[in-house]
């Protein structure tokens, strides 16, 4: 039940933002509120579940990246870096920084997910730096270009200021980063 909540409300996400109600997310799963409220105590809660039910997808994600035959260590850490699971598909994140204000502790999550689980991300890029696809950078100063500008892009409207969709700055974010560290 608590899996088809977040899912549920995962998908009123994508249509409302992150001002959907619970009246929303009741009428779409065709279930009462006081159903949800028997699983979910408010929407912060919901709203803190769904942000570790999306870390976790991405983690799971990453690991299908690294189970894929033939890819290159480039490739590999090109893919762990712009992975997005089939179920944020079509999630605009650039409605994040709305939740700062209203639900600081769903914010805060965010951030701290963001800057923890990096043990894969980093592994493979010193691979590389040892197969010598990259050049040798400090792993604390790549963690932090890329925590930063995700960050960034979620902690403002920058982005639909500037006309860019979130997965479009996080391809672009990852060329940069990858294309920037490459031996030539």
């Amino acid at each position: 039940m608590k899996k088809k909540i977040i899912e549920g409300a995962i998908e009123v996400y994508k249509k409302k933002g992150p001002k959907f109600t619970m009246d929303d997310l009741a009428a779409s799963l065709g279930m009462s509120k006081k159903t949800i409220y028997t699983v979910f105590r408010d929407k912060k809660t919901l709203l803190i579940d769904m942000v570790d039910f999306t870390f976790d997808a991405i983690k799971e994600a990453e690991e299908e990246v690294m189970k894929r035959p033939g890819l290159s260590t480039e490739d590999k850490l090109r893919g762990i870096l712009g992975v997005m699971p089939d179920t944020m598909q079509g999630v605009d994140f650039n409605q994040m920084y709305t939740l700062k204000d209203k639900y600081p502790e769903a914010y805060a999550l965010i951030t701290k997910r963001l800057e923890n689980g990096w043990e894969l991300t980093l592994s493979v890029l010193n691979q590389g730096i040892e197969e010598g696809v990259f050049v040798p950078v400090d792993d604390a100063v790549f963690q932090m270009i890329f925590e930063s500008s995700l960050e960034r892009f979620l902690n403002g409207d920058e982005l639909s200021k500037n006309h860019i969709e979130y997965m479009d700055a996080l391809n672009q974010l990852v060329d940069i980063l990858i294309d920037g560290i490459k031996v030539k």
